[in-house]
């Protein structure tokens, strides 16, 4: 499987860099076509002291704990609108943006296609693939919403960042991966079944 997965500058750079470790040892996805923005790399630097600017392969590998010479991510610039992603005659699964800004959600439900993150994701809704978009804002306001249900009828899936707690989490990190799994089980992705509800019958323990 090959997917494209985009980072946007909303908070939660952490479910970027999680779901794409998952992704990576999934065992199933072959290629990421990873595109950022520059908004992402100074949200990963406020959030978690990470060096992404003037990112390439090398330096994501380094971010993600890929071997340096990880062919998992082919990184494009946002300028580039000669990408592979760019193109609906260029076969792939579908699009992830985690996490997705409202800008990038307003952009993507105008069609304004100005780089490539939209280019890729208005090629992914016109050729039918799954779009998955993360957004991490709170409160929502009418616009916000308006956009995200525009989307929807578009066929986008639209997974707020909004961690369960019935695994009953013992720390940050597993509130990450429950959202991350979640956002696996949009493309049938296989992964730890810890925080999957089993329907058992609630005791005190």
């Amino acid at each position: 499987m090959e997917l494209t997965f985009a980072i946007t500058g909303a908070s939660g750079t952490v479910y970027a860099q999680r779901t794409l470790q998952l992704l990576a040892a999934s065992g199933v996805v072959e290629t990421v076509n990873l595109i950022m923005s520059p908004t992402a790399a100074t949200v990963a630097q406020v959030e978690a002291g990470a060096n992404l600017k003037d990112a390439d392969a090398g330096k994501i590998n380094a971010w993600l704990g890929l071997p340096d010479d990880s062919k998992f991510i082919r990184f494009w610039r946002l300028d580039n609108f000669a990408a592979k992603p760019s193109s609906g005659s260029y076969k792939q699964a579908g699009m992830l943006i985690v996490p997705c800004s409202m800008g990038t959600i307003g952009a993507i439900a105008s069609g304004a296609g100005t780089n490539l993150i939209h280019r890729a994701a208005d090629v992914t809704l016109k050729e039918g693939r799954k779009l998955v978009l993360v957004p991490r804002e709170t409160p929502y306001n009418s616009i916000h919403l308006e956009n995200m249900l525009r989307l929807t009828h578009a066929g986008a899936r639209i997974l707020p960042a909004s961690p369960g707690f019935y695994h009953r989490p013992k720390s940050i990190d597993d509130l990450v991966e429950h959202l991350c799994y979640r956002i696996l089980d949009q493309f049938d992705i296989p992964h730890s079944k810890k925080t999957q509800w089993t329907g058992d019958e609630v005791t005190d323990d």
